[in-house]
């Protein structure tokens, strides 16, 4: 049997990687382009991310969505991993099945239904539609990606280490906090950077729940992609490529950091005894 990909495999790989990054690749290139047309090289230079800072548009729709973004995501993280540790821990329970429902529904729902139950439900309140209105909806959409991610590390979690803590006296607040959390920080974490990101670009619930003086970066964009792309706005973009990049790759070594000092103290725990 054959070990290696066969050409067809590769082929395929490759035009698929291709298909999905080579545009990214292109948009960071043509982000240094000095030409005021985005599709004629007229050589290298950093003038748009100069000219970056003073549109003063773009920098006020980028800090509303880093906030909103950073806040929702925050608080996304905290309801999902609360609502993973019910569904995993508390077993059947009256209603279990309405809430398992309505955490996960919005993985299925379409980003118009949700948008527009959303504008309808603020509209019925009375909620002024803002800021707040908007890291809400956030919160809604994102959560219920991060229950997945860390019911998928609670299930196959190791509930003797919390025995062994409780049958030592350790309240259940803390063996929670000292044992449980760390344990299951790496899908927190990596819960956290789904949500943050699914923030970060989302438009067509944005575009629902927004008001005055809450406009996102994707809106932004999108309303002036409509009259033309602009060099400043392949700039902004790089930005965030760059930005979400870095983030990533914080976040995997910190997870690997902790996976592998986790194996070393389960080889020193092993060797104890």
């Amino acid at each position: 049997m054959r070990r290696g990909g066969s050409w067809f495999n590769v082929t395929a790989i490759t035009l698929g990687f291709a298909f999905l990054y080579l545009p990214i690749v292109l948009l960071v290139v043509y982000s240094f382009n000095a030409s005021k047309l985005v599709t004629v090289w007229g050589g290298f230079s950093t003038k748009w991310y100069v000219s970056l800072l003073s549109n003063q548009g773009l920098l006020d729709a980028a800090w509303v969505t880093i906030r909103v973004a950073l806040l929702s995501a925050t608080l996304a993280t905290v309801l999902g991993t609360l609502a993973a540790i019910a569904l995993v821990r508390f077993g059947r329970f009256p209603g279990g099945t309405l809430f398992s429902g309505m955490v996960y529904a919005p993985l299925v729902m379409p980003e118009v239904i949700t948008g527009l139950a959303m504008l309808l439900l603020f509209v019925a309140i009375g909620f002024a539609r803002g800021f707040w209105t908007l890291t809400l909806a956030h919160i809604t959409f994102s959560m219920c990606f991060v229950a997945v991610v860390v019911q998928s590390r609670l299930v196959t979690f190791d509930r003797s280490l919390e025995e062994a803590a409780l049958d030592l006296g350790c309240p259940p607040f803390r063996t929670f906090f000292t044992i449980t959390l760390p344990l299951i920080l790496p899908a927190v974490v990596a819960g956290w950077m789904l949500a943050f990101t699914l923030s970060l670009d989302d438009l067509v619930i944005s575009s629902f729940t927004t008001g005055p003086g809450a406009t996102t970066l994707p809106m932004k964009i999108y309303s002036q992609v409509r009259l033309g792309v602009t060099p400043e706005i392949n700039a902004i973009c790089t930005i965030l490529i760059a930005i979400v990049a870095t983030g990533v790759i914080i976040a995997s070594i910190v997870t690997k950091r902790r996976e592998v000092e986790r194996q070393r103290a389960e080889r020193l725990a092993i060797q104890g005894v």
